[in-house]
């Protein structure tokens, strides 16, 4: 069984955050462990507040992670500030960690921003050009690249925009009104646009978590990057068909559905 680290913060609700990602990780068959960056108090009508952990604290879950069980691949989610993802920058060099998807959380599907301009800033230079691969949501690759998206055509020039300035893969995720789950992989100069199933289910809280942690999960397994994300996607399809319904607001999605066995009767 292949180890995996998630770098991200704690939902209380359980839907997305670290609870989502180790169980994506469950269920796509890795070993998850975490290093939590904050913990939250939320549910699934949105967050009332944010606690977040020390970068001496994170550097020492960092530690004892990679100096007994060395994670062939790592999901970075939400990091809030420039002092942590330092912190992750440094200790990720430091151990020569390999497969890093960066889940670059920016943009509320709001539209509203969810971390500074600073920690932004830091995110570009610290984290992006040592990743395998990005993986933002179409707001959020309009703040990397700075550009206007609102055709497939922007899709694919910003994908390559963001691409070959940090030199690594690119996975422009659509909805966002612009078209269907169709998601856009940019990759050494070629891209390959991923077709979802069109799934009519309200409950889409912690989609962008659970697709980034069975992307490196995937990953962690020794499959390539199109392989990692056509088998990410049909494993979110699945998930939302499952049509879990918890929770007075955007629910979670059921990221055990394929968990079938004697101890789950």
């Amino acid at each position: 069984m292949k180890p995996v680290l998630t770098i991200a913060g704690s939902d209380s609700s359980g839907g997305a955050g670290i609870q989502a990602d180790i169980k994506t990780m469950i269920t796509n068959g890795v070993y998850a462990m975490s290093a939590i960056t904050a913990l939250t108090a939320q549910n699934t009508t949105g967050v009332t507040s944010v606690m977040e952990v020390t970068p001496e604290f994170l550097e020492d879950q960092i530690d004892n992670i990679f100096t007994d069980i060395y994670p062939e691949a790592i999901k970075i989610g939400m990091v809030s500030s420039t002092t942590l993802i330092e912190t992750i920058a440094n200790k990720l060099k430091e151990y020569e960690a390999k497969n890093i998807v960066v889940d670059p959380v920016m943009v509320a599907t709001s539209g509203s921003k969810l971390i500074s301009d600073d920690a932004i800033e830091s995110l570009k230079k610290e984290l992006f050009p040592i990743a395998s691969i990005l993986t933002p949501n179409i707001p959020e690759a309009e703040v990397i690249c700075g550009k206007k998206i609102e055709t497939e055509t922007d899709m694919v020039e910003a994908a390559k925009i963001i691409s070959e300035t940090y030199n690594c893969a690119v996975l422009c995720k659509g909805g966002h009104q612009l078209n269907d789950a169709n998601d856009l992989l940019y990759h050494n100069g070629n891209y390959k646009w991923f077709y979802g199933k069109r799934i009519d289910n309200p409950n889409t809280h912690g989609t962008g978590c659970t697709l980034s942690s069975a992307i490196t999960s995937n990953l962690a397994k020794g499959y390539d990057l199109n392989t990692s994300v056509a088998k990410a996607k049909d494993y979110i399809s699945d998930a939302l068909a499952a049509m879990l319904d918890l929770g007075k607001g955007s629910g979670p999605i059921n990221h055990g559905f394929s968990i079938i066995g004697k101890y789950a009767e």
